[in-house]
């Protein structure tokens, strides 16, 4: 397993926010905020975490709570016949090169489907897609199918990060779990979650 650097962490955080978000376009716009924390207390729809800071906060969740697992993955889960997703921006030779990349379970097979911009920089992309050549040497170089006939080439050097993501459920908040909640507060400065990334297994879900 690679550690995740300090930028592409980030970066796996906006793609995974970017696909939730597409998600959810049909039903209204995605929370303003986001919470790192770590999980004390499940109860009904309050969940009691301790912030990045070591403070106690309380959320009410939705009662359509959305759940997202993540869990670090091997490089061989790249593999021919893999939907995956990444995030990825021009390379010195000007190929696309992966920042992160995340495999999807076949449940959630062309789940933001397409190639598009990455947030506010124009020179990063998100390409979700079906891997049709692999090349592995040195780290992995993957086409991505999309559409019709949509492809993009992308390289994926040895020390990009790699995660799983899957659907989730409440059984995941556990004491001591690792989540990042997307919220909004209200008038009387409730935080009402209604999407979480829970880490599986250990995994700190990445900023």
């Amino acid at each position: 397993m690679f550690p995740f650097p300090k930028r592409a962490t980030f970066i796996v955080a906006v793609a995974a926010i970017a696909f939730i978000a597409g998600n959810a376009m049909a039903q209204g716009a995605p929370p303003s905020a986001r919470l790192t924390a770590t999980v004390v207390k499940a109860d009904g729809d309050r969940l009691d975490v301790t912030d990045a800071n070591g403070q106690s906060v309380s959320l009410k969740l939705t009662g359509d709570v959305r759940i997202m697992s993540v869990a670090t993955a091997e490089p061989e889960e790249i593999k021919p016949g893999s939907f995956v997703g990444s995030a990825a921006r021009p390379g010195p030779d000007g190929m696309l090169t992966a920042m992160e990349v995340h495999v999807f379970p076949p449940s959630m097979r062309g789940a933001g489907e397409g190639h598009r911009p990455l947030g506010s920089d124009p020179s990063a992309s998100m390409t979700n897609g079906t891997v049709g050549d692999l090349v592995v040497s040195n780290g992995r170089t993957m086409t991505l199918k999309y559409g019709e006939n949509g492809t993009q080439t992308i390289v994926v050097p040895p020390d990009v990060p790699i995660v799983t993501m899957d659907r989730g459920d409440l059984t995941l908040l556990v004491p001591g779990v690792h989540i990042v909640a997307f919220y909004t507060r209200g008038a009387d400065g409730t935080m009402t979650a209604s999407r979480l990334t829970v880490g599986k297994n250990g995994t700190v879900p990445p900023m």
